[in-house]
């Protein structure tokens, strides 16, 4: 009972939760565009979740985890402005974005980059099952635990799992928090793409190892 009063508890902060507004600019520019994109263009997200009408799919694919993770309050040092990232197109790195936050008048949310990055600082992050109904080809059962550090795929993970929840790892990896769930640092919805056998819980944990 005590489960279930967290998660209506998350839920209702979730649905209070307002995502923020999205800027892709075209920045960049090598080839041929199918979508005939040129540098200056610039396109608005009104959340991440809503793409402009015949928007390019493969510009939005690659372009996700990082409008994904800058709604969750990410940030990314080395970056001129640490709330934005560059992004590239997966087809022959033909056209690059820039992605920014911005507010409701079209202004860009910026945090200035306060001093040169150190370097790549991978943190730890734990994928435990939470849920599993049905069968799963690999074998996950409830309360599995698997670590990983940064961004690198565990040796043997289900790639169809791990590009569902790598928007995730991808924000989690960037300072981003979830201000609707009970630990902040976690998220425990993932949910596997085939069927929804799994659900999967990940949190960083890097604090605690220190």
């Amino acid at each position: 009972m005590e489960e279930k009063k967290q998660t209506f508890g998350a839920l209702r902060r979730r649905l209070r939760m307002k995502f923020c507004r999205l800027r892709a600019t075209v920045v960049k520019k090598e080839g041929f565009c199918y979508h005939h994109y040129e540098v200056g263009n610039q396109f608005v997200f009104e959340d991440f979740t809503h793409p402009q009408k015949d928007f390019c799919l493969g510009a939005v694919h690659s372009m996700f985890p990082a409008m994904y993770a800058l709604t969750f309050g990410a940030e990314f040092p080395f970056m001129e402005n640490t709330r934005s990232l560059r992004t590239t197109c997966p087809d022959g790195k033909k056209v690059e974005f820039l992605i920014e936050v911005i507010d409701e008048q079209g202004n860009v949310l910026a945090k200035p980059r306060s001093a040169a990055p150190a370097g790549p600082n991978p943190k730890t992050m734990d994928i435990e099952i939470k849920e599993c109904t049905g069968k799963c080809h690999y074998g996950y059962e409830i309360g599995d635990k698997i670590r990983v550090k940064g961004l690198k795929c565990p040796d043997g993970f289900c790639g169809a799992a791990y590009h569902m929840m790598f928007p995730t790892l991808f924000a989690l990896n960037f300072g981003a928090s979830y201000p609707f769930m009970e630990n902040p640092d976690s998220l425990d919805t993932l949910t596997c793409p085939d069927g929804g056998h799994v659900v999967f819980k990940l949190t960083r944990v890097e604090e605690k190892d220190k």
